[in-house]
């Protein structure tokens, strides 16, 4: 998230992925919690849809991770996004989502917190998850197909 740091001017525009340094990697995220919802994948078509429901680490009510420096650890199955891991998970990540929109060459959002140099931006937009979501820890595996959330998917 966009934080009161200095980056290099642009350097979303700039420079490629590989070449970000961590503030200015983490910086890319727009804080908006779709990366951290259940989606299911069909198998044949491999389309993605979103859920309403999220990892029991994300805090429902900001639609940020509990335990960020541990979320690893307490998830195994967590996907920690890389520059070098991004080519094969970039395909289910949000329209909107800020690694996926570089690392297609696309613009940032105007919302994004590093255009709108706002850093609540994305939740004043209505792009976060904050508030929309249940936690996976009060959902039953096969019921997640109840789950699907339209809009985001």
């Amino acid at each position: 998230m966009c934080k009161q740091k200095r980056y290099r001017s642009k350097f979303w525009e700039k420079y490629k992925l590989e070449e970000l340094d961590t503030n200015e990697w983490e910086a890319l995220c727009d804080g908006c919690g779709k990366c951290c919802l259940r989606k299911i994948e069909d198998a044949d078509t491999n389309e993605v849809f979103y859920t309403n429901v999220s990892c029991k680490l994300l805090d429902t009510h900001t639609a940020r991770c509990k335990n960020y420096k541990m979320r690893k650890k307490l998830v195994p199955d967590c996907i920690k996004l890389t520059p070098k891991n991004i080519k094969e998970i970039a395909y289910w990540m949000p329209d909107t989502c800020g690694y996926r929109r570089v690392f297609y060459g696309e613009a940032l959002e105007k919302w994004h917190p590093l255009i709108s140099k706002n850093p609540n931006s994305a939740t004043e937009a209505d792009q976060t998850v904050a508030d929309k979501t249940i936690s996976e820890d009060n959902v039953n595996e096969e019921d997640l197909e109840n789950f699907i959330n339209e809009k985001w998917s």
